[in-house]
């Protein structure tokens, strides 16, 4: 097999759903204010056992699951994530541990937004170069522990969750090419400052703007892959908030592809948010196995990446 494909898709979804009423108690907003300018009705916000690896993990075993495989096949875990609990460790090699794959190498991406695109990628390359026959791409993100609950502009937003795939080889390639690229003169619109200030903040206007000019970014994920818009059967952008996700899908005139709209349930959940709308769309079964579907993440850095992928 010289090719690489989605294996199998796990998601973990915290209990605990907070709605737009809930933070209206806190801070000088409504449910119909915070829909109206991001889509988003309720999010889920882990508890205190439900650490960024233990999400992470519990997404690993249902892809190790669905794959049909089990965590000592495993040569290599990637963890996404921009909400690691330490700068060191990672959480890879944490993720990995903790399911068994005692045997793997392990390393985290930070691609924010992207880290989840980013990491497929790069777990597709190591198949076909035969440097690895299985990896385990974890995209793992604690947001809310990011998240000043005082700033309107950004907590109606933010939520947590993890997903992952197993990527491994396939009879035909089954993961486009990679289309990726970086504003990196522009570090200040999406940004943890740290030195005393460990939260969240973001330029909203600015990157509203941003994610749209990338629309012709988003049709040329569809050039390399060799598949018209109008053959997708999915995308699924990065859970922003609902304007930028319709805008980008109305952009590139797919007009027979289902769009995920995870965000409306699950909030902003970064590099999580894509499996998280994945499995939503197959889950509902507007998509199938086999089915082709563009991926397409964004955020700070500010980077972008997207491929085309065949459903697992």
């Amino acid at each position: 097999m010289s090719g690489a494909g989605m294996l199998g898709l796990g998601v973990y979804r915290p209990a605990r759903v907070v709605t737009n009423d809930e933070i209206a108690q806190r801070v000088d907003t409504s449910d119909e204010w915070v829909r109206s300018r991001t889509g988003i009705a309720t999010r889920r916000i882990a508890d205190e056992e439900e650490t960024t690896v233990a999400m992470g993990a519990a997404a690993a075993e249902k892809a190790l699951a669905a794959a049909g495989l089990t965590a000592d096949t495993i040569d290599l875990v990637i963890g996404a994530t921009c909400t690691s609990p330490s700068q060191i460790p990672g959480a890879g090699p944490q993720i990995a541990h903790r399911i068994g794959a005692g045997r793997a190498g392990a390393f985290d991406i930070n691609g924010a937004c992207a880290g989840f695109s980013y990491a497929v990628s790069t777990a597709a390359d190591m198949v076909r170069a035969g440097s690895a026959r299985h990896v385990l791409v974890v995209a793992t993100e604690r947001l809310s522990d990011y998240t000043d609950w005082d700033d309107r502009g950004t907590c109606i937003l933010l939520a947590d969750g993890a997903g992952a795939t197993v990527i491994g080889p396939a009879e035909t390639d089954e993961i486009g090419p990679a289309v990726w690229g970086h504003d990196g003169s522009r570090p200040e619109v999406i940004r943890v400052p740290g030195y005393g200030d460990n939260m969240f903040r973001m330029e909203g206007q600015a990157v509203f703007r941003w994610a749209i000019s990338l629309v012709p970014t988003v049709r040329q994920i569809c050039e390399r892959a060799g598949v018209a818009p109008d053959e997708l059967a999915g995308i699924v952008p990065h859970q922003a908030n609902l304007r930028i996700v319709e805008a980008l899908a109305t952009g590139i005139g797919a007009t027979n592809a289902a769009v995920a709209r995870d965000v409306v349930d699950s909030g902003n959940t970064s590099a999580a948010s894509i499996p998280l709308g994945l499995a939503r769309l197959l889950d509902t079964g507007v998509i199938r196995r086999g089915d082709p579907v563009l991926l397409f993440g964004f955020g700070a850095g500010l980077t972008y990446c997207g491929q085309v992928v065949r459903c697992p």
